[in-house]
């Protein structure tokens, strides 16, 4: 199964803490050719955190946000082959090699969603919406978003779900734990993020959810493949379809948010009741069994 591997060599946890600073390390390699295009003065402590960067055209900003994700790829290479001593497939599949079907099955379902869910928002509430669609601007940002957010979720599904996931089931020799601390921990790095600011802390139950939903498709499936499509889905669209000023995200997208930022029913509805559905059209598709086994048995 995915949490357990015949060549683990692993010491001790020490090499997850030190492995995931190095990740770190390169993270901040990727972010500093964005200091050039800073502002010489800092926003005040209560301003959005997205201020910081507005002087940065949003087409520029997007590439320059995610070229650090893209150079924490050779940092993952570096951790998992030379500090562990392990094949790349170990953190990524159970599979000989990734299943591109699942990864595109599962960013079409959840693509198809997202659309929707935006396209019946607008529908219902078109005052709450400004049309953005300019045609050079956009198709930048088509080639930036197509091209870089694969791999900015792609990162972060290997960092979170596959790398620590496993550091975490081999430490505490619980696979449930290991989707209980890699969620709490990828929603809490979510809380710099400036729809927190606007929409207050219950928001970060969200992104704990997302974890949680994303957590088990890796167990249950055994392998990154369906969490990486979602994640791909969630932000691509998000990131071509609709932005705010509030988002973390903002980009020439179609459609800008111009309401007061607020949770409403259409953000509970999510891991409520959509999230459940889609474990069930991934259970049925791929046969998932023993649930209770991979998700709350030892590891070892």
């Amino acid at each position: 199964m995915f949490l357990f591997d015949k060549s683990y060599r692993l010491k001790n946890f020490g090499y997850y803490i030190l492995g995931s600073f190095i990740l770190i390390f390169f993270s901040f390699i990727g972010q500093l050719p964005m200091i050039p295009f800073l502002p010489t003065e800092l926003p005040s402590p209560d301003a959005n955190p997205m201020d910081l960067f507005k002087s940065i055209p949003s087409n520029l900003r997007l590439f320059l946000l995610l070229l650090s994700f893209v150079a924490v790829v050779p940092g993952i290479w570096l951790v998992v082959k030379k500090l562990h001593d392990l094949p790349l497939m170990s953190i990524l599949s159970s599979r000989k090699k990734i299943d591109l079907e699942r990864v595109m099955y599962s960013f079409m379902l959840w693509g198809s969603i997202v659309s929707a869910f935006v396209f019946l928002e607008y529908s219902l509430s078109p005052e709450n919406y400004e049309i953005n669609f300019k045609l050079k601007e956009f198709l930048i940002l088509a080639v930036i978003a197509i091209l870089f957010i694969p791999i900015q979720t792609s990162v972060e599904e290997v960092v979170f779900r596959g790398y620590l996931m496993q550091g975490f089931g081999h430490w505490l020799n619980s696979r449930f734990m290991a989707l209980f601390l890699t969620s709490i921990v990828f929603g809490s790095l979510h809380l710099a993020n400036p729809e927190i600011t606007a929409l207050g802390y219950e928001f970060i139950f969200l992104y704990i959810s997302v974890g949680f939903l994303l957590g088990i498709m890796t167990l249950m499936d055994d392998g990154l493949e369906l969490a990486i499509g979602f994640h791909a889905a969630n932000n691509l669209i998000a990131a071509l379809l609709v932005t705010a000023d509030w988002t973390v995200f903002q980009t020439e997208s179609i459609l800008i948010n111009i309401a007061e930022p607020s949770l409403g029913i259409t953000d509970w509805i999510a891991p409520i009741i959509i999230y459940p559905i889609i474990l069930a059209v991934f259970a049925r598709k791929y046969s998932w069994s023993n649930w209770k086994e991979k998700l709350f048995s030892k590891v070892r």
